[in-house]
């Protein structure tokens, strides 16, 4: 059994994955208003029908905002159990987040994902299933506390995606970054 580390501990998702998320969701959608003044897209019904530049930059500060949601997950350990949550807007607009005692995780079952990567889910004594975060910072140290809480063996649990993996869709996400950059000032000067 692994030493016990002490409770109550907080995990957030990695900086490395916020930061790479945000910024390929900028890469990908803030051209786009841009892109329809430029080609009369807006003054076009046939190309898009009421769909104004202002009416893009709503969406895109609303999209940002629930992805900011969403990658504001907070993973907790206390003495009593696991809780994953959001915060409080998130919770009351889209995800309500779970708690699991300790007491009731009966075992850590594994699933393949659909592009081949490896999942656990919790079990509980009433045989739902809960899924492990696997995208916090130090999740080596949270791997420790659960199975010093549970006596579950979980010495082969890994991450989701390795670092490098972020590192190299953050390198793409800047690249996008500075296409979308010279295309703009490119069409700016025409």
């Amino acid at each position: 059994m692994a030493p016990e580390l002490p409770l109550p501990k907080t995990y957030r998702i990695s900086i490395l994955i916020r930061l790479t998320l945000v910024l390929l969701y900028g890469a990908l959608t803030l051209p786009l208003p841009f892109l329809t003044q430029v080609n009369g897209a807006a003054h076009d019904p046939s190309i898009s029908p009421n769909i104004s530049p202002s009416t893009l930059w709503v969406g895109l500060a609303i999209g940002l905002v629930l992805l900011w949601g969403a990658l504001s997950e907070q993973v907790e350990l206390t003495t009593e159990g696991i809780r994953v949550t959001y915060p409080v807007w998130f919770r009351w607009l889209i995800r309500k987040g779970w708690f699991l005692p300790w007491s009731d995780i009966q075992a850590l079952k594994p699933k393949t994902t659909g592009q081949g990567g490896l999942v656990y889910y919790f079990l509980s004594r009433s045989g739902e299933g809960y899924l492990l975060p696997m995208r916090v910072a130090g999740f080596s140290r949270l791997v420790k506390q659960v199975q010093g809480q549970t006596g579950l063996d979980m010495r082969d649990v890994r991450p989701l995606a390795q670092p490098w993996m972020y590192i190299a869709l953050l390198g793409c996400a800047l690249l996008l970054l500075l296409c979308d950059v010279w295309v703009l000032a490119t069409l700016h000067q025409s």
